[in-house]
């Protein structure tokens, strides 16, 4: 099992910009095949170390994610939607 997880911080982290986020994010359900458990979580603690949201997502092996991560949908559905709502992500890859 391979896990990827990664932390997003947003420019305007609005109710209605997290929202859009987290629907965005939650969409690559069902549309990545090699995406076996997608979790997405919204922080309610609001900590100044906070992040507003965080996805965990597992695969079968580390050659799936990579094929996950080129995806089109991901690339074009995702990725490119939410940019513009991010300052910061980091990432936790195991």
């Amino acid at each position: 099992m391979f896990t990827h997880i990664v932390l997003f911080k947003l420019k305007e982290p609005t109710n209605e910009n997290i929202s859009f986020v987290e629907k965005t994010l939650l969409s690559m359900n069902g549309n990545i095949k090699e995406l076996k458990l997608l979790e997405v979580g919204v922080d309610v603690i609001k900590s100044d170390r906070s992040y507003d949201i965080g996805i965990i997502t597992r695969f079968d092996k580390e050659e799936d994610y990579l094929a996950y991560d080129i995806n089109e949908f991901h690339v074009e559905k995702v990725k490119k939607v939410i940019g513009p709502y991010m300052e910061a992500s980091k990432t936790l890859d195991f």
